[in-house]
């Protein structure tokens, strides 16, 4: 029998249960959920808009979850909806002034932790480690498919 650590599937979320956690850890000083620093880093992507569906999509969750996530943003100042065009069923996420301070933030824990994950790692290593995950998540979404 194979030692745990052997196995791909424990070893994969093993390293992701601990790059979430010093994710959290680097974030939560800053009043922001990880989610709520992944719509801010989707929206920073996207000129610092998007339309709510996008948003939806992206994060793979039901319209309302989004909806609720969007409230507390838009209480904290980090957000504002509007809507999009003639379209008033299209609501139009924007980033505020706080919202942007705040991804900057953020985008600094993200790009700190990246760093502690591949400590060690020649470049070469860190692409090749990245074009396997990438793989690894083709094959995943390939499967579900069938």
């Amino acid at each position: 029998m194979k030692d745990h650590s052997q196995c791909l599937g424990p070893t994969l979320g093993w390293a992701a249960q601990l790059a979430k956690a010093a994710i959290d850890a680097r974030v939560s000083p800053y009043d922001v959920t990880p989610v709520q620093t992944h719509i801010l880093l989707y929206l920073h992507h996207h000129g610092g808009q998007a339309l709510q569906h996008e948003l939806t999509g992206y994060l793979r969750v039901k319209p309302s979850t989004v909806n609720g996530l969007l409230d507390r943003m838009e209480e904290k100042g980090l957000v504002c909806r509007s809507v999009s065009g003639r379209d008033a069923r299209r609501r139009l996420i924007t980033m505020t002034e706080k919202g942007v301070e705040q991804q900057i933030l953020s985008q600094k824990s993200f790009l700190d932790v990246e760093d502690a994950i591949v400590r060690g790692f020649s470049p070469e290593e860190k692409e090749t480690l990245i074009a396997l995950l990438n793989r690894v998540i083709q094959n995943l979404k390939e499967d579900s498919e069938t």
